[in-house]
């Protein structure tokens, strides 16, 4: 944390009045870490800086970010886990007006299990605002995807999908959605509210994928879904509100295997 390394997370104190506390004024980033080291930190770090400008905080200091990830994976006991980034505005007024402390700035490691091949999906009661302030914008105010992951586990699902204002196919609470008809794969474009997953913009970049809005009646209607994340990578989904897809998985497939093959190649694509 702010340049000091810390065995025990729990050591490493944020002030009562750290803005990302306080308001949520802050931003951050979730990726992979693989045997070979930690997945494309490049482009979470393009993220971070965009998501940094839409909250107004000064620009992320990349060096020291990277500083902070060798620390924190320079001794570590395991080969799959991720880290996390977090940039908050620092000391603030117990209130929304600007932060005035200097940016703090975490960066810390934990291992993980390899997640399931595939997961069930419920759709959520709430809507996502695609015109919003902070559409598109990885930031720590994340108690709508936490309320979201609480449904889902309610419903015995592994993912919220939420719709936006216009009832069309959002995202997921940390996943982006993709459909298959025939041999088209549909993603909802960036217009429709999703964030810009990382995952998703490499397989636009490395298949022939169509970005189009999606009804919740289309969607169902696919012969598969899948989701995307930098933490499930390529994840098949079984069942949506409990109805199953007739697909037998044989594209997500493929898409699984482009991804994996393309990003075994390069660690940071």
């Amino acid at each position: 944390m702010d340049g000091r390394l810390y065995a025990d997370a729990r050591d490493a104190r944020i002030g009562a009045t750290d803005h990302g506390l306080v308001v949520g004024d802050g931003v951050f980033e979730a990726l992979k870490v693989t045997p070979a080291g930690p997945f494309a930190l490049r482009r979470h770090l393009d993220r971070l800086e965009r998501s940094a400008a839409a909250m107004g905080l000064p620009v992320p200091d990349r060096a020291a970010i990277r500083t902070g990830v060798d620390a924190v994976l320079a001794e570590r006991a395991f080969q799959h886990g991720k880290v996390r980034i977090t940039y908050t505005g620092g000391d603030g007024p117990l209130g929304s007006q600007a932060a005035y402390g200097r940016p703090t700035l975490v960066v810390a490691a934990a291992p993980t299990t390899l997640p399931p091949a595939s997961t069930d999906v419920v759709t959520a009661p709430w809507r996502r605002n695609e015109h919003g302030a902070l559409t598109g914008v990885k930031s720590t105010s994340y108690g709508e995807n936490v309320r979201g992951l609480a449904y889902a586990d309610a419903h015995d699902c592994g993912e919220t999908i939420f719709l936006n204002t216009a009832g069309k196919v959002c995202e997921g609470t940390g996943t982006n959605v993709f459909c298959v008809f025939g041999n088209e794969v549909v993603t909802p474009p960036l217009a429709a509210g999703p964030l810009a997953g990382i995952t998703r913009e490499l397989l636009l970049e490395w298949l022939p994928v169509v970005e189009r809005d999606l009804t919740l009646a289309e969607a169902l209607g696919a012969d598969e879904v899948f989701l995307t994340s930098s933490l499930r990578d390529v994840q098949l989904v079984e069942r949506w509100d409990g109805h199953a897809f007739t697909g037998l998985g044989a594209t997500t497939a493929r898409v699984a295997g482009v991804f994996a093959a393309r990003a075994a190649d390069r660690l940071d694509p």
